[in-house]
């Protein structure tokens, strides 16, 4: 039985900004649901939903304070369970997002864990022994809270002061507070976590993308103890909910494959180079010629020889905490990234309103956004009020929208033949009809050099080979190319030309054929 993230295209919604359904500023399931058709037809047959938990909303959600709970302002359990329905039905997968390295202060977890009197969740989160000791001295732990609450002692945060570090042990323990990751404690935050898995699991969800999830253990510099954990996880789900995904936010495929993950996201930090292709003083895909693309694949030839038939890389057009794309590219070299993204090995991760060329606005921060907010901002869906998100008050909505002239909306896009939506739309048709262009097939670079264009890739399934060869650049160009052409399945720009070895591209264009050794 093939596993259903072979054909995946997800599509990541940020719910307060998706869709209001019931007119009070902010997007809800059932706002998600309304719109499951619209996703359908751009191509997209997965959906990858930021945090809808109950939460204090200090980080947008990833605060959490019930991670069985779905927030108020969302809907009610019952709703998301309505989501995953309507979503199955349409063939299509739900994944959540799951938070396990932190909680909210709000949790109760934290709240019992604060006290001065031993219990249950004492050692659920990473305290120090004296208030004089500050956990923020330790390695892998980010900062404290000291001085706050009945408790003698500091306890390590995670990311934001308002978000306290659930404890799954420390690899190289060398202070008496410090738990082993196979102690009591530790153990007991593990089965939390699994237990909030299955809750979700069992109500019809499909997955997880992790956040955060290389940093659980801490003190644990080459991630062996990180890794072993996540390995218990992934035995866990595969023994209860086979067919259940892992995605992660790590960055380092070498280890999050190891780790049991199916897919590993690249970022817009760490060593993957994303950043050179898309985000940048001078992206590659930028017409103006003077990106390089070598570095990025270099460093992903390296992990898919580590990783190839472990798990896969991800390579996402953006997501809720990088800057929208289109800040550095126009929309017409979008296209050329779209065709790079959906040919590539992986599960696509198309981040919404990323298919109309959503702007990034300067915005001032919003539920601990800050410069992360611009991307944030409510979708455009036609020129309605509010664009089409949401029929409140202006001022009432969740941050405030692209009062442009020529602002994108989703009705003008799909009119339009020649918009960038319907080129997304033809790629994900495409995807989705040839098996060597699947997440499990082989990519091999034909052609890569320094600061050079075109990029040149095989794509192969063991009976389909299909060549794929971008020049995002305005000059033309040409590159050695042993393959004999076949039957030419896509072309975006001047089609390419192949004869005596060599192929030659205008500027600004992509094509897919399909090839001879």
């Amino acid at each position: 039985m093939k596993h259903w993230l072979e054909q995946s295209i997800f599509y990541e919604i940020y719910p307060q900004s998706f869709h209001d359904s019931n007119g009070d500023g902010i997007g809800d399931i059932a706002g998600i649901i309304a719109k499951l058709d619209y996703i359908c037809d751009l191509g997209c047959n997965a959906l990858w939903l930021n945090p809808c938990y109950l939460s204090p909303f200090g980080d947008a959600g990833y605060d959490v304070a019930d991670y069985c709970l779905v927030a108020p302002r969302y809907g009610t359990n019952e709703d998301l369970v309505h989501l995953f329905e309507e979503a199955h039905a349409r063939d299509m997968h739900v994944i959540l997002d799951l938070v396990p390295g932190h909680t909210s202060i709000e949790h109760p977890w934290f709240q019992e864990s604060c006290k001065d009197t031993k219990n249950e969740y004492s050692g659920r989160y990473i305290w120090t022994d004296s208030i004089w000791t500050d956990a923020a001295q330790f390695d892998g732990i980010t900062g404290s809270l000291r001085g706050l609450y009945p408790r003698d002692g500091s306890v390590a945060v995670n990311f934001f002061s308002n978000q306290p570090a659930l404890n799954y042990g420390f690899a190289n323990p060398t202070e008496a507070w410090q738990s082993s990751v196979d102690s009591e404690e530790a153990l007991a935050t593990r089965q939390a976590m699994k237990e909030i898995m299955a809750f979700w699991l069992s109500k019809g969800c499909d997955g997880f993308r992790v956040d955060m999830a290389a940093s659980l253990v801490k003190n644990d510099s080459e991630s062996i103890e990180t890794i072993r954990l996540w390995q218990d996880i992934r035995k866990f789900l595969d023994e209860s909910y086979p067919q259940s995904v892992l995605i992660s936010e790590w960055g380092e495929p070498n280890k999050s494959l190891m780790a049991g993950f199916h897919m590993d996201f690249l970022l817009h930090f760490g060593p993957s180079h994303y950043m050179d292709l898309f985000r940048c003083e001078n992206p590659y895909f930028c017409k103006e010629g003077k990106g390089n693309a070598y570095e990025f694949v270099k460093t992903y030839r390296e992990n898919y020889e580590l990783t190839n038939g472990k798990g896969l890389i991800c390579i996402p057009s953006g997501n809720h905490d990088m800057e929208r794309i289109r800040q550095y590219l126009d929309e017409e070299e979008l296209k050329l990234v779209f065709a790079f993204l959906l040919t590539m090995p992986g599960a696509p991760f198309i981040y919404y309103g990323d298919e109309i060329g959503m702007r990034h606005l300067d915005l001032p921060s919003v539920e601990g956004g800050y410069n992360r907010t611009g991307a944030r901002t409510p979708m455009q869906w036609n020129n309605e009020k509010n664009y089409g998100f949401s029929t409140a008050d202006t001022e009432k909505l969740y941050t405030p929208q692209d009062l442009s002239e020529d602002a994108p909306t989703v009705s003008a896009k799909m009119r339009d033949e020649n918009s960038l939506w319907k080129e997304i739309q033809k790629l994900c048709r495409l995807r989705k009809g040839f098996s060597a262009l699947s997440a499990f097939g082989t990519v091999r670079f034909v052609y890569c050099e320094p600061e050079s264009y075109p990029l040149v890739y095989l794509r192969t399934d063991g009976t389909e080979k299909i060549l794929i060869a971008l020049n995002p650049s305005e000059k033309e160009v040409e590159c050695i190319c042993p393959y004999q052409p076949k039957e030419v399945i896509y072309t975006l720009g001047e089609p390419f030309k192949m004869s005596d070895g060599k192929l030659f591209m205008s500027g600004q264009s992509a094509g897919m054929i399909q090839v001879d050794e």
